[in-house]
Parts: C-alpha cells; structure tokens; sequence
C-alpha cells in the first residue's frame, strides 16, 4: 500500500520533515516515491508547506496518509475537518418489579 507519511531529516534535537510519498514496507527514512511537501516544527506557528495539487493527485490514486499527515493537512486547509460521528449507546432494559 502506498502511504503520504513524514521522512525526519534534520540535525539531532532539531528535527525537520519532508512529506513523502512511499510504499508502507519502505523503512521510515529510507526509499520513496515522492517528495510533495515539508514541515519545520519549530517556529511559531509551525511551517508546512505542502503541494497541494501532488497531495489531491496521490489521495485520488489510493494513497493513505498517516495519522501525523492528515494532521499537517487538515492545518494547512487541504483536508476539511471532519466531526467525529455521535455514537448512540444502546439502551439497556432493566427488568423492573
């Protein structure tokens, strides 16, 4: 399966990230597809910047982003935020009497 995940680079305790394109058995750094965005976590507001267009073209194609990048993309207004459904608990009949 082919994943949008975030690849660290950057020096030690000072991490940068580049939003890639890879197939998920690709180690976390190692080989991938395509490189369509970057996030700085460290200024004030943090610093995303992704291609929007390569982020709708990948999630057309069948693409899953990770937890972390569907985060960087509901940031960034790319992804609408989505409410999370209202789980009706069932109801429980007590036997009265």
């Amino acid at each position: 399966m082919v994943r949008i995940r975030l690849k660290r680079v950057g020096g030690k305790k000072h991490p940068f990230y580049r939003v890639v394109v890879a197939d998920q058995r690709a180690a976390r750094d190692g080989a991938f597809i395509e490189q369509i965005g970057t996030y700085d976590p460290f200024p004030n507001p943090p610093e995303i910047k992704l291609n929007e267009e390569k982020v709708n073209e990948w999630i057309g194609k069948g693409a899953q982003p990770s937890e972390s990048v569907v985060y960087l993309l509901r940031s960034a207004g790319i992804l609408p935020t989505l409410e999370t459904p209202k789980v009706e608990t069932p109801k429980v009949e007590t036997p009265s009497g």
